[in-house]
């Protein structure tokens, strides 16, 4: 399953998520810190949704409330919600 999240007050504008039953198969992330997002992306691929919210939810960057890793978990967290 394809599914497409727009983050809020990052640099990054769309990250696109290869998801299959509660694992993480790709990620592609539109926009950001180009290096540290495509290791992010490798570090989360096949792995499961919710240890991968657990270990990127609350991350900040900088002086702002979030981050493009905290953003990843939100999006995930919707992505659950919205299968139950």
């Amino acid at each position: 399953m394809i599914y497409e999240y727009q983050p809020t007050g990052v640099c990054c504008r769309k990250i696109t998520f290869e998801l299959q039953e509660e694992k993480i198969i790709k990620v592609d992330i539109l926009g950001g810190c180009n290096g540290n997002l495509q290791g992010i992306c490798s570090l989360i691929k096949d792995q499961d949704i919710t240890t991968v919210i657990n270990k990127l939810q609350g991350i900040k960057c900088g002086f702002k409330n979030t981050s493009c890793p905290d953003q990843i978990a939100q999006a995930l967290s919707v992505f659950l919600k919205s299968e139950d």
